[in-house]
């Protein structure tokens, strides 16, 4: 993509007044987090734990934190890209109105974005599935690392505990989905960031904002079925085409 189409990008953020930024696995790969699903990586080592299942039996729940336990160093250590950090930044100087994102890995809120609706909700933090009782997820994993038991929740006693993510076959938050929903219908520009763009409801918010009168911006390195409906493609690094697009809108 020229710097014509990145000044282009820019003037549009510039005027934009209720601009929503969309997110996906690609802008958290580009800080070390890898694709779970590919070829090798951890997901595919280990059979589906639905969420039915888990609530079920105890195996299952030992399954499951066997196999979150595997992959929470990896996106623990994670730290914030230039793609966060710009966006981050977007919000800061009311550029941007917040950031829906597909993501758990909670590195939106570590740039510093404050408006953040999470979709499939967060690894940083652990759910009683039974008193609904919160709890940071690092000191947990720690522990069943070292006893290879599953923690119990403290605050009733007996509750289920599980990270405070969406598993599968369980519904997504029917709130955060509204309020996103809402940022669509209300978008003037809509930037879709690192998606593939296939898994329905998250995949429907770009069509919903540029059948509302949105802008669609897609940054992706791989095509989606949506890029014939944008206004842009950048086929690029992320990191690279956010940090671009900043420079310009700030000259």
């Amino acid at each position: 993509m020229n710097s014509i189409d990145y000044q282009q990008i820019a003037q549009w953020l510039r005027d934009a007044e209720r601009a929503v930024v969309f997110t996906g696995a690609g802008i958290s790969t580009e800080s070390g987090i890898p694709d779970f699903r590919s070829p090798g990586g951890i997901w595919t080592k280990f059979r589906t734990v639905y969420y039915d299942e888990f609530m079920a039996s105890a195996d299952a729940r030992h399954e499951y934190w066997h196999q979150k336990s595997q992959g929470h160093r990896d996106f623990a250590d994670a730290q914030p890209n230039a793609g966060h950090l710009a966006i981050a930044k977007w919000e800061s100087e009311g550029r941007v109105r917040g950031v829906v994102t597909q993501n758990i890995d909670g590195l939106h809120q570590l740039a510093g974005s404050k408006q953040v609706l999470e979709l499939h909700g967060t690894a940083r933090e652990i759910q009683c599935q039974d008193c609904g009782a919160r709890y940071d997820a690092e000191s947990l994993v720690a522990e069943f690392l070292q006893t290879d038991q599953v923690p119990q929740c403290q605050q009733c006693e007996k509750g289920r505990l599980k990270h405070a993510t969406v598993s599968f076959g369980q519904s997504l938050p029917t709130d955060v989905l509204e309020q996103a929903v809402e940022w669509s219908q209300e978008a003037d520009l809509f930037l879709a960031i690192g998606s593939s763009l296939v898994v329905t409801p998250a995949a429907d918010l770009p069509v919903i904002a540029k059948r509302s009168g949105s802008r669609l911006v897609i940054v992706n390195r791989d095509p989606t079925p949506l890029d014939d409906m944008a206004d842009a493609v950048i086929a690029e690094s992320i990191g690279a085409a956010l940090s671009e697009i900043d420079r310009a809108a700030d000259t």
